[in-house]
């Protein structure tokens, strides 16, 4: 009977403290989720977070990255595990070199230097996420007001400044002049930065500027700046102009940290769609007053990579002999 009653109490004892773990377990449990340690926060389906959670982004400070700056701005980034640091160049030219040599860890790029880059040797990269395509107006050939350029056939032998050699800017250039009865080969295109150009065509270094927003729109409100032909119409209209890549040796070493930016600048990207949220963010990283951004003309922010759109591009640079031969971009995107 003892040894019954003393069974009987050990039963009990062995009872409240699986009583007592229990309840331990789920105060422990409720305590992680107030902390937010749930699977969202940047924990991936494992419950494994980004390999890199602090990236170096090459970045141009124009309007094709307003929604990089939304998504960092709406805390889109931290939601999934990343810290990003914005690095400014003056352009993809620039900037996809030092994600070969590992200074930057990701880039925003327009898609010609990518696929120069790629089709040269510089490197093996992988295209994550889509940035801009272009719309009516967004990229012009700008002049003096007092200038004697006022057509495109007045281009021919002069000079245009272009953002850097052998990019979107120059391509979409090359491309509108022949359209328009200009042999490209008669322009001497010169390198200026994009918030340089205002100034060295007022002061006569260059005689037209290939400007993108919002640069155009500021000069043409500050300088009285005449467009001249918009190089994002005809062959050129709607085409792709840049997204944010890295090296394919990182996509591969990094695959959670690619996901979590994928999914980061989708956010971005849906939040651009609306253009109030545009027009918010610009003066934040710009130096245009609210005014100016409310004036600018605007392209789209696509929310995929599509490579029908980007082949575009490539078969552009090949018609320009930009490359030898027709280059396949499907080896270069990186999964959705």
């Amino acid at each position: 009977m003892r040894k019954w009653s003393s069974e009987r109490g050990v039963g009990r004892g062995r009872q409240i403290a699986v009583r007592l773990l229990t309840i331990l377990a789920v105060l422990v449990l409720a305590g992680c989720s107030a902390l937010g340690g749930s699977s969202s926060g940047g924990q991936g389906g494992d419950g494994q977070g980004p390999e890199k959670p602090t990236l170096r982004v090459g970045m141009l400070n124009i309007v094709d990255t307003a929604s990089f700056y939304l998504a960092q701005e709406r805390g889109f980034f931290r939601d999934e595990g990343l810290t990003v640091e914005p690095v400014v160049a003056q352009g993809g030219a620039a900037s996809i070199p030092a994600v070969v040599g590992g200074s930057l860890d990701v880039t925003f790029g327009n898609y010609v230097s990518f696929f120069l880059a790629e089709s040269q040797g510089v490197g093996k990269f992988r295209l994550i996420s889509d940035g801009y395509q272009a719309g009516p107006n967004t990229f012009v050939l700008v002049a003096r007001p007092d200038g004697t350029v006022r057509a495109p056939r007045d281009l021919a032998g002069r000079r245009v400044a272009v953002n850097t050699f052998r990019n979107i800017v120059e391509l979409n250039a090359r491309s509108a002049l022949q359209t328009n009865g200009v042999d490209p080969n008669t322009v001497q295109f010169v390198e200026v930065p994009f918030p340089d150009m205002a100034a060295a065509l007022a002061a006569g270094r260059v005689d037209a500027a290939a400007m993108v927003e919002p640069f155009i729109t500021a000069a043409e409100r500050s300088s009285g700046a005449v467009p001249v032909l918009d190089t994002a119409s005809g062959p050129t209209a709607d085409i792709p102009l840049g997204g944010y890549g890295t090296t394919e040796a990182f996509a591969e070493q990094n695959p959670r940290t690619v996901a979590a930016f994928q999914r980061a600048m989708l956010r971005g990207q849906q939040a651009a769609a609306d253009r109030a949220n545009v027009e918010q963010v610009l003066p934040t990283y710009i130096r245009i007053d609210r005014a100016t951004a409310t004036l600018i003309n605007l392209g789209t922010y696509p929310q995929s990579l599509d490579g029908t759109r980007l082949q575009r591009v490539a078969d552009l640079m090949q018609q320009f002999a930009l490359v030898p031969g027709r280059f396949d971009v499907a080896p270069l995107l990186a999964p959705q």
